[in-house]
């Protein structure tokens, strides 16, 4: 690639990221459809013609930050067995679990979806990316006969989307390290092996 195409790549690719910026800006202020092209080319500091070389339509705009946050999330997902023929929990660090580095990238985006009416069937859709991925790409060595393998998956799924959605409306209190090793934490901890003592007497 020739530096000036490689000049070409960033001047596109920071535009981009401007344009999606303001879209979820703007997504946090007002209903989608009471956003215009104008609005969001202003917040972005661009004029129209620049948006129009990249998008025809705002919903293309808003369908690429989606493809970027769900293309992001398995990435980080993967992160800890990726290149690896097996993966022990016994043997996973705090450090290779990546996902909530990934919420905290998409912090704005995140919050959006979890706090506001917008795009309410993202969450779905996510919960659903993190089960198909326990399903597709993680195979049990020693597998337990009497737990139907795809309610397992959902339960992981929206365990790790319940503590996403926690961190979320603490305001993020909390770092993605701090917030990696107490998923890790748990999932060690294996409570079905622990007695309680109950509380309501």
């Amino acid at each position: 690639m020739s530096k000036n195409s490689a000049n070409i790549d960033r001047r596109i690719k920071k535009t981009k990221a401007a344009l999606k910026v303001s879209i979820i800006t703007l997504m946090q202020r007002k209903d989608f459809e009471d956003i215009s092209i104008t609005d969001i080319v202003q917040l972005a500091d661009l004029n129209r013609g620049t948006f129009y070389k990249h998008y025809q339509y705002k919903e293309e705009l808003l369908e690429e930050v989606i493809d970027d946050v769900i293309t992001d999330l398995i990435a980080s997902y993967r992160e800890p067995y990726q290149n690896s023929e097996t993966f022990e929990v016994r043997n996973l660090t705090s450090s290779a679990i990546k996902i909530f580095e990934h919420v905290a990238n998409y912090s704005s985006f995140y919050t959006l979806i979890v706090q506001s009416n917008t795009l309410s069937g993202f969450q779905n859709r996510i919960c659903n990316e993190l089960r198909n991925l326990a399903l597709q790409d993680l195979e049990d060595c020693q597998p337990n006969s009497k737990i139907n393998r795809e309610l397992r998956g959902s339960y992981q799924a929206y365990a790790v989307f319940g503590m996403i959605i926690e961190w979320i409306n603490d305001g993020f209190k909390y770092s993605s390290n701090y917030m990696a090793e107490q998923l890790l934490e748990i999932i060690k901890n294996n409570p079905a092996n622990h007695i309680y003592k109950t509380t309501r007497i």
